[in-house]
């Protein structure tokens, strides 16, 4: 498994370190680790990371890891020391999640969850490091008719050749990549399902609608739902998220997949409505068509992350929607929107 560092902090590699849930996620190991971020900025921003650029445990490498990536070979990484102290954990979360982009970023989804997730697994097996795998909701299909909260051990059910099966089967298909990697190579394997999480810096004017949501409603603009009063989902807040996987990451070997998510099922119409009344808006709602990656999924049962992890989300939605409203705000100018 993986080595002890040699120095007083480890080294931890997080791939997509620029993204929504990797930048928090990057944050949160700095306080006892160095990091290291590589994102190719495909649906991810730069000023997620800007913060962070002056600590000294943080580096920074603009990489598309569906390429071979050799930390060894890169100067600025010096500092890391990696050819001695090796990395000992490795965070990979790179993947586009961008639901009006989705066609155009179809095979760099398609190479993230093949190509990439090999890249990670064979820099696990290099190094003897843990690895944890960012997965997703989508690997047990289409919400279930009735509506029952998907267990770790359902196999679920996915057409491999459907529109979106690139983001759906590659997920599945990196899942099993991860596990063959453990039974062949003996590496520390874990596997995160995150279901539908939401809060500062994800994406604007890109479909993930709670962002849109807030902007709109501050600006009085009408509330764009991607489907009809029946859209229900289930949402976790980012920081929640980010404390789940680093539970999972220190967890024994052999704890399988882990969803991570929260339980609550919520009327994304009523969503929409309590954001108007946070803003103090005018705003009305509207019902667009359906967006092919923006879809109603199904809701965890999470026994296992909190009987195995003593984990279960905190932040409750109320709460998770005034960080994100106020964040929103505060950030008016860097996330591109007037205020009316």
């Amino acid at each position: 498994m993986a080595t002890a560092p040699v120095f007083e902090k480890k080294n931890i590699l997080v791939t997509g370190g620029a993204g929504f849930i990797g930048s928090f996620l990057c944050e949160k190991l700095l306080a006892d680790a160095r990091v290291i971020c590589v994102d190719n900025f495909v649906t991810s921003e730069e000023s997620n990371i800007d913060h962070l650029l002056k600590n000294s445990d943080f580096e920074f490498i603009r990489h598309d890891f569906t390429t071979p990536f050799d930390p060894e070979a890169f100067p600025e990484l010096g500092r890391f020391r990696v050819k001695f102290q090796g990395i000992q954990e490795i965070y990979h979360l790179a993947c586009p999640t961008s639901p009006k982009k989705f066609d155009q970023y179809r095979m760099q989804t398609l190479l993230s969850n093949s190509l990439a997730t090999k890249n990670a697994l064979d820099l696990a097996v290099r190094y003897r490091a843990k690895l944890l795998f960012g997965s997703a909701s989508v690997v047990y299909g289409p919400r279930p008719a009735d509506a029952h909260a998907y267990k770790e051990d359902e196999f679920g059910i996915v057409n491999a050749l459907s529109p979106r099966a690139c983001y759906d089967e590659g997920k599945r298909y990196a899942e099993t990549m991860c596990e063959t990697y453990h039974q062949v190579h003996g590496i520390d394997t874990k596997i995160a399902r995150i279901f539908r999480t939401y809060g500062p810096r994800m994406p604007l004017f890109d479909g993930q609608m709670i962002p849109d949501f807030i902007t709109d409603a501050l600006d009085n603009k009408e509330l764009a739902i991607y489907g009809d009063e029946t859209f229900t989902t289930s949402l976790v807040y980012v920081s929640d998220v980010v404390d789940g996987m680093t539970k999972l990451m220190s967890a024994p070997v052999g704890i399988g997949p882990v969803n991570i998510g929260s339980d609550q099922d919520f009327p994304i119409v009523d969503v929409a409505q309590r954001i108007i009344e946070m803003t103090g808006s005018t705003a009305r709602i509207k019902f667009e068509p359906p967006l092919l990656f923006m879809t109603p999924l199904g809701v965890p049962d999470i026994t296992k992350a909190k009987d195995k992890l003593g984990w279960l989300p905190l932040v409750q939605l109320d709460e998770g929607l005034k960080r994100t409203i106020d964040y929103t705000i505060a950030h008016k100018a860097q996330v591109g929107f007037k205020l009316s």
